[in-house]
């Protein structure tokens, strides 16, 4: 995806335009293409971006440790201000932020990256507790054979260990 020259942007019918989307996004693994459509309008002073697209991701589920596919699925809308003042490349590498400047703007005479844009949104849906399925019950103990008591086999390693030191 190329980067949108913002100036250029008001030049544009309806200073408005629309990427279709059916890539690969570098640095997200995905199993399928990321299919969509991203919408840029130049408002003056700020860009309003909406865009629908969806891919399918392979997670790892977190009580039973399998992987399973899982759709992601985005429609969201995003506000970017257009600021002079918006030099990116000047920025030091730490900073304090105030509560009022928590707001993402670009410099006028710019560029607005879709590609990235994107890439931020979809990684905001990654679901947070990955579950391959709601009734998962996790892993399940395997029974030894000398006692036959069950213990989790991510543990069975370190039950060795427990002979060696006394009162275990």
């Amino acid at each position: 995806m190329d980067a949108i020259f913002i100036p250029q942007l008001t030049k544009a019918p309806q200073a408005t335009e629309e990427v279709q989307v059916k890539e690969f996004l570098a640095g997200l693994e995905t199993l399928t293409p990321v299919k969509g459509r991203i919408r840029v309008q130049h408002c003056g002073n700020y860009l309003e971006i909406r865009s629908q697209a969806e891919t399918i991701i392979t997670c790892t589920c977190s009580r039973c440790l399998q992987n399973y596919n899982h759709r992601l699925t985005i429609d969201t809308k995003e506000i970017i201000w257009l600021d002079e003042a918006a030099n990116v490349d000047d920025l030091p590498l730490e900073r304090e932020i105030a509560f009022d400047d928590l707001v993402e703007t670009l410099s006028p005479q710019g560029y607005f990256d879709p590609g990235t844009w994107l890439y931020e949104q979809i990684c905001l849906e990654l679901p947070q507790q990955q579950l391959c399925d709601a009734n998962c019950l996790g892993i399940q103990p395997t029974a030894q054979s000398k006692s036959d008591k069950r213990v989790d086999r991510r543990w069975a390693s370190l039950e060795g260990f427990k002979n060696q030191f006394p009162g275990a």
